[in-house]
């Protein structure tokens, strides 16, 4: 070999280590990238994931984070949708449309240097027939379920349910008689919530059973309703009760009364009927808030037996304080199974408590499995979509 050949093999040789090492030091883009429809949803997403960047990860020296690209089949450009911290390797991407394919670009980022892209496979999101991740829910709903159907079997059949006794509605038969013996009103007030409101639904099935039993006795009911849609629930109910008890007759049109729109005129109507009329049984069930004591203490102002029952925990001292019998929280639901005794109420109202019943003792093994460390994590992931 000669002189020349010697210098141009060795300048190859320099050039190819100089460029070697130029391209060792270049940031270097993730790799495998793969996009596919994400499991267990409703549709609308679509999950990634890729391998780390050469330089995500220590000695080599670490970057900033990734870049993600977006780009719809019918799209010309990709757009960056997100920007991910290091060490990062999977990624959500939700809101799509289904059906439309979509693919993903990502590349990595170190201060204002870039590394080159690396593109996923098309991928059209769907929706899933089945979410496994809330298989725990669905096991809870068909127990439930089973055991509503069962104690409702069971009532039907005539097989005594023990509910418990509430005292409180006990009283309600007991003031309606009173009412009765003075030949005195009933006033019955729903609350002051609307017909989404779950304890005006509660208290309107109390009032049907009331109306039913003023009926029966010929005993005047006055219910003042603050909006329009339980005042045509209330009217209809309480029709209802006295045509059943055959006593269309004793029906007054103005026994409803749509009275007033705004919390505190209603406060002030309803006092107004119970200083004129003098009602000697004032019965307050549904959702209260602040007028609950004002109305509570006109009531008890004028004599008069009272019962109240809500589900909001900050009311119940005044309805405590200032009346004879109160209903706390459940026992509000339950008063319509309590007091209409029917197979179909009582059958859910026990549902509802053997279920309550094996939740608790379910958490109760649970905790005390997990923190000896002999549950292996089922009871954890019993609680906790995944």
């Amino acid at each position: 070999m000669n002189t020349f050949s010697k210098k141009a093999l060795f300048l190859f040789s320099f050039f190819l280590f100089v460029f070697s090492f130029s391209r060792a030091d270049e940031l270097r883009p993730p790799s495998d990238l793969k996009a596919f429809d994400t499991p267990d949803d409703g549709g609308g997403g679509v999950t990634f994931s890729w391998k780390l960047s050469p330089h995500d990860r220590e000695p080599l020296g670490d970057i900033d984070g990734y870049e993600i690209y977006r780009k719809a089949k019918e799209d010309s450009t990709y757009r960056q949708i997100d920007f991910l911290p290091d060490n990062q390797t999977t990624y959500n991407d939700y809101d799509l449309k289904d059906k439309t394919q979509y693919s993903y670009a990502i590349r990595a980022r170190k201060g204002e240097e870039f590394s080159g892209y690396i593109y996923s496979n098309y991928v059209s999101p769907k929706p899933n027939w089945f979410r496994f991740g809330r298989t725990n829910v669905l096991l809870m709903l068909l127990v439930f379920s089973l055991a509503v159907l069962l104690f409702i079997r069971s009532a039907k059949r005539g097989k005594p349910l023990f509910v418990r006794k509430i005292n409180g509605l006990d009283a309600i038969e007991e003031g309606v008689g009173r009412a009765t013996e003075m030949g005195k009103s009933v006033l019955f007030v729903p609350g002051i919530g609307d017909v989404d409101d779950i304890q005006t639904i509660a208290g309107l099935s109390i009032l049907s059973r009331v109306a039913h039993i003023t009926a029966e006795y010929e005993t005047r009911l006055i219910c003042p309703v603050l909006y329009p849609l339980p005042f045509a629930a209330a009217q209809e109910m309480v029709k209802s009760a006295y045509i059943d008890e055959g006593k269309a007759e004793d029906f007054k049109p103005d026994t409803v009364r749509y009275v007033a729109g705004e919390q505190f005129a209603y406060v002030a109507a309803v006092s107004g009927i119970m200083f004129r009329e003098k009602p000697a049984a004032n019965l307050f069930m549904g959702a209260f808030y602040a007028e609950s004591l004002l109305l509570a203490e006109s009531g008890q102002s004028t004599g008069a037996i009272q019962v109240a029952g809500t589900a909001n925990p900050e009311q119940l001292p005044f309805f405590i304080a200032a009346c004879d019998y109160t209903l706390m929280g459940e026992e509000l639901f339950a008063a319509s199974a309590y007091l209409s005794k029917e197979p179909l109420m009582l059958g859910s109202l026990k549902g509802q408590d053997w279920m309550k019943i094996i939740l608790i003792a379910i958490v109760i093994v649970g905790v005390v499995l997990e923190t000896l460390h002999l549950g292996g994590g089922f009871f954890t992931k019993l609680f906790v979509e995944h």
